[in-house]
């Protein structure tokens, strides 16, 4: 094929425009730009979808674990609302009610529990009973 110009083209083709037959570049650099884009975007989507995770990382081990089977849940529903509730939940600290409950429980029981003594000498084992004479029966009643 001939690289010229057909006759009814208009004589100033911009740059972009390729020949028959030739690579356009520019299509391949728009293709390429816009793989980069979409796995940056990817990138930034998973990034942000894991913020709540990461906020409630410093906080107690069971809102954690809460948070994240919220955002967990949120990637795979897809449900916008269960991603804003475990970010709610990752910005407000909960009160720690288990060390008080169980500061309280270990009192109690100290109170009800009679306290244990020390035994550093096992005690003695009582006499076994002592078996008859054999020779006192003959003795007796014979």
């Amino acid at each position: 094929m001939a690289s010229e110009v057909n006759p009814i083209a208009t004589h100033y083709l911009p740059p972009f425009i390729t020949a028959p037959g030739q690579t356009d570049y520019f299509l391949v650099g728009i293709g390429i730009f816009l793989l980069i884009l979409i796995f940056l975007l990817g990138i930034a989507f998973l990034w942000l979808h894991s913020l709540p995770e990461r906020m409630a990382h410093k906080s107690q081990k069971l809102q954690f674990e809460i948070v994240a089977v919220l955002c967990l849940l949120a990637l795979f529903t897809h449900n916008n609302l269960l991603w804003g509730i475990a970010l709610l939940l990752a910005m407000i600290d909960l009160p720690d009610i288990a060390t008080p409950l169980g500061r309280i429980s270990d009192a109690l029981e100290r109170m009800v529990m009679p306290r244990r003594t020390v035994v550093t000498d096992p005690p003695p084992a009582p006499n076994p009973p002592q078996a008859a004479d054999p020779s006192a029966d003959s003795k007796t009643g014979e």
